[in-house]
């Protein structure tokens, strides 16, 4: 069950914590996060004014990446945080500065609830949903740092295999994305290219992290210069019951053996 939250100028008692977490063994090289693992929409929104289907699209979440993020951090005995409210009330992998942090037209569809926003509505969201959940993603690094404990960045997402707005295949069925630190990046798409031949891998397709207008990497990765790598897996391919534990399996056997040449051998324990 979510954590409920005292209320709030947006967030009421009713509705749920924005983040999520998996405490994992803090003995785990890796650290998870899921930004766009779930789409809640604050009580207080109506829905944004858009239809529980326009609510599951890929607009509103990134459907499939937070079932794979779980059993991989499940796996790898380590910790996950993740956020539960959509991109479209904020994106929590946007600079709150960007235009794209609170969208008004998404992928072709108009989002109605976010029209004609004040700034008291947009520093609402910014304050109660996109500040705690990178509050406790830096919380959580910080005491790895303190604690000395190596870290390996792993930031999950998903892509959709067709965009209405730009109606072209993608027809990647992984992609890993990278700014300006590729380190680990290129040790797992080592390791992927050896694991899985017929895997069809996007260097940074169908997206690049975007320095300036993205967050979770440049901030709690790049900024820390921390070894990261950013998975981006296809919509259409996370469908039906048995693909997370197929997708969450080849993950981890890419990131244990990235890690044993990144960090030395036997550093990522079973």
């Amino acid at each position: 069950m979510s954590e409920r939250l005292q209320p709030g100028s947006l967030l009421g008692p009713g509705d749920p914590s924005p983040v999520g977490e998996i405490e994992g063994d803090e003995a785990s090289p890796f650290f998870l996060v899921c930004d766009h693992a779930g789409n809640a929409v604050p009580a207080a929104l109506k829905g944004l004014g858009l239809s529980a289907e326009e609510l599951e699209r890929h607009i509103a979440i990134d459907r499939g990446a937070l079932a794979v993020a779980r059993l991989l951090a499940e796996r790898l005995a380590a910790p996950l945080v993740y956020q539960r409210y959509s991109r479209l009330v904020i994106d929590c992998n946007r600079r709150p500065e960007a235009s794209d942090s609170i969208c008004v037209l998404a992928d072709g569809t108009e989002v109605p609830g976010n029209r004609n926003l004040s700034e008291a509505d947009r520093l609402a969201r910014m304050r109660e949903i996109l500040q705690p959940y990178h509050a406790r993603i830096e919380a959580a690094l910080d005491a790895r740092l303190a604690a000395g404990r190596p870290t390996l960045f792993v930031s999950v997402h998903s892509f959709t295999p067709r965009l209405r707005s730009r109606p072209a295949d993608r027809p990647w069925e992984l992609g890993l994305c990278w700014g300006e630190d590729r380190r680990f990046s290129d040790a797992v798409l080592e390791a992927l290219e050896e694991q899985e031949r017929d895997l069809r891998l996007g260097r940074n397709e169908p997206y690049a992290v975007d320095m300036e207008k993205d967050y979770s990497i440049p901030l709690h990765a790049e900024a820390r210069k921390l070894p990261y790598v950013e998975f981006e897996m296809r919509q259409d391919l996370l469908e039906g019951p048995e693909t997370a534990p197929r997708w969450a399996g080849r993950l981890e056997k890419a990131l244990r053996r990235a890690a044993d040449s990144f960090l030395g051998k036997g550093t990522v324990t079973s």
